[in-house]
């Protein structure tokens, strides 16, 4: 009896919610005069705002009225430097900062919990054997000395897992203003090829505080930073204490050079005029050979605007994304669930470049993929609803179908880290809607196998001039599955199925229909009668333990004996049977009386 593997409930398909705000930064040319005073402004502030998270550090957990109340009394002690718009910033800055430090800790203890689950699991299997069936199998480690370090790892996780519990009880999380990457770097200069000028440089700046944020109700619609649209000047609002720095009434300080977006720069003028919008000054010191760039960036809530139906997407053509390591295999298909133009394959290689070089490697990629999908009229992007959640979070520890141990164990979880999928997820949700495309997610689950099995040789034979791989293969199943196709491929059949229907690709579906059968009358030779070949639909209202095959009823030999045989052939495909001279479509009842009467008088 062979055993079949059960698979896994596929999730379904979703429109991915559009992004809640809109980002446009732009590049800052200040003269000498402008810089100073933007560095004395960032550095004032930044002493504020750390002051104010190490106040709020102390206080720990709160419930909401107690956060209300620090968040008052801290905003009244800053009004006093700076000014109440300057504090406010500071003060919701500072909240921000401290949940996120406690969503990182939470996030550390839920992969801690499962390191020491999975170790603790297969520790309990002796070494060199096995337990369980199926998905509940646990692998010993291999040897009694890989045990042994296993044991010594199990106790190093327990104690980083009850330092970290005892944060989150205490709340008093730790939180470094300006990266603590940044910071451990100051101990190895040598190894990140700098100088303690150039790293004191980076800290300053990622460490600078120039954020206002907007206000519906002030011209402009910011009253800390404000820009005309009209005139391009860019002016701040000078904390108390650097108010002898204005040069321009009420303690305010216009830069001499103009400011202008000359991307989407239509959008932040709307914006500015008639509603509120945010503003971040930062420097970029890596810059123009160590002298730095300065950038602002305007930002908003997005306005919550209808978003198509999944239904309603799965009118039209489909572009589907898989996403691999160093390169995107994409298609475009068309309601239908086939291919309406060849395979092609976008290189994204990532590997050894700094964070703002892959983000604009994956920008590039993206606007090819959206080239694509507007050349091909497709209102949708399919992609996979892929993070590696377990993976990460199990770390080296990961048991699967992947290796998890030596060489091929630490490559393959070096890839995992190396994907972007959720950079990738984000960049793509962005860009699309700001095109006019929406996106749809759908489960990961078995689009390699599937790909490879049903729609790799078909595509290499349709595109034989294409280098079709298996990622194509993928991508027309996330592609179809997206559309609400099933994987597999059907023959004389377009209509939907569910994707993880139970059924093999020759099952009938119930179209409630009543039942009928197939009659093939053969020509006679000279020495034989006529053979006539009855083949019953499968299906509700098919004759019981008919299976779906054929019955031939045989009138051979000049005696005319009757030989009744049966034989098996293909499952009937959903009611289509093709019109023939020889081959006709009778109710069952009317069948069965034809059939009497044909045998009757050729006795």
């Amino acid at each position: 009896m062979s055993h079949t593997k059960r698979l896994r409930t596929i999730k379904e398909p979703f429109v991915v919610a559009p992004p809640t705000g809109t980002k446009i930064p732009t590049r800052i040319r200040p003269s000498e005069t402008d810089e100073r005073v933007l560095r004395a402004v960032g550095g004032y502030l930044d002493s504020l705002a750390g002051k104010d998270l190490a106040d709020r550090v102390r206080e720990g957990l709160l419930d909401q009225a107690g956060r209300k109340e620090s968040r008052r009394r801290r905003k009244q002690q800053l009004t006093a430097s700076a000014s109440s718009r300057w504090a406010g910033t500071i003060t919701r800055t500072t909240e921000d900062s401290y949940n996120l430090a406690g969503r990182n800790l939470l996030a550390a203890q839920e992969s801690l919990q499962a390191r020491i689950k999975k170790i603790s699991s297969r520790l309990k299997v002796p070494a060199g054997e096995f337990k369980g069936k199926g998905k509940r199998e646990v692998f010993g480690y291999h040897t009694q000395v890989e045990c042994h370090l296993k044991r010594q790892r199990l106790q190093a996780l327990q104690a980083r897992l009850a330092e970290v519990e005892a944060q989150l009880a205490d709340g008093r999380y730790s939180v470094c203003r300006g990266g603590k990457h940044l910071a451990n770097t100051r101990h190895h200069l040598d190894d990140a090829h700098l100088t303690l000028e150039q790293w004191a440089a980076r800290w300053a700046a990622s460490r600078m505080f120039i954020v206002a944020d907007g206000d519906r109700y002030k011209l402009w619609g910011n009253d800390s930073i404000r820009w005309s649209p009209v005139e391009r000047w860019l002016e701040l609002n000078l904390p108390k204490p650097l108010q002898h720095l204005a040069n321009r009434p009420r303690g305010r300080y216009r830069l001499d050079t103009p400011v202008e977006w000359p991307w989407r720069g239509d959008e932040v003028a709307a914006q500015a005029t008639g509603s509120s919008v945010r503003y971040d000054i930062s420097l970029d010191p890596t810059q123009d050979r160590g002298k730095g760039r300065w950038y602002i960036t305007a930002s908003w809530g997005a306005d919550s605007k209808p978003v198509a139906t999944l239904e309603q997407l799965r009118y039209g053509p489909v572009l589907h994304v898989d996403l691999n390591d160093g390169h995107l295999d994409i298609g475009v298909t068309d309601p239908s669930g086939n291919l309406i133009c060849p395979p092609q394959t976008i290189p994204l290689i990532l590997k050894g470049l700094s964070a703002g070089t892959r983000d604009g490697h994956i920008r590039a990629a993206i606007t090819q993929v959206l080239d694509l999908a507007e050349k091909y009229h497709a209102g949708a992007v399919v992609i996979e609803d892929l993070g590696f959640e377990q993976q990460r979070a199990e770390g080296r520890e990961h048991t699967g179908n992947r290796p998890s141990r030596g060489k091929k164990g630490k490559a393959w979880r070096r890839r995992i880290s190396g994907l972007p999928t959720g950079k990738f997820r984000d960049r793509l949700v962005q860009m699309a809607y700001n095109r006019g495309f929406a996106v749809i997610a759908v489960d990961p689950a078995y689009t390699s196998m599937w790909g490879a099995q049903h729609w790799l040789k078909p595509l290499q034979h349709q595109y034989p001039k294409v280098d079709v791989t298996g990622h194509h293969a993928a991508s027309v199943v996330i592609g179809r599955r997206g559309l609400g196709q099933r994987a597999r491929r059907h023959r004389n059949q377009s209509g939907r199925l569910p994707e993880d229907s139970r059924a093999t690709a020759g099952e009938v579906v119930d179209t409630g229909r009543p039942a009928t059968a197939k009659l093939t009358i053969k020509p006679a030779n000279k020495q034989t009668k006529p053979r006539i070949s009855v083949r019953p639909a499968s299906g509700p209202g098919s004759l019981p333990g008919s299976g779906g095959g054929s019955k031939t009823v045989a009138l051979t030999g000049s005696e005319g004996s009757q030989v009744v045989q049966d034989r098996s052939g293909p499952p009937g495909h959903r009611g289509e049977i093709t019109p023939d001279h020889r081959t006709g479509t009778v109710p069952l009842a009317l069948l069965v009386l034809s059939l009497i009467a044909v045998v009757w008088f050729a006795a």
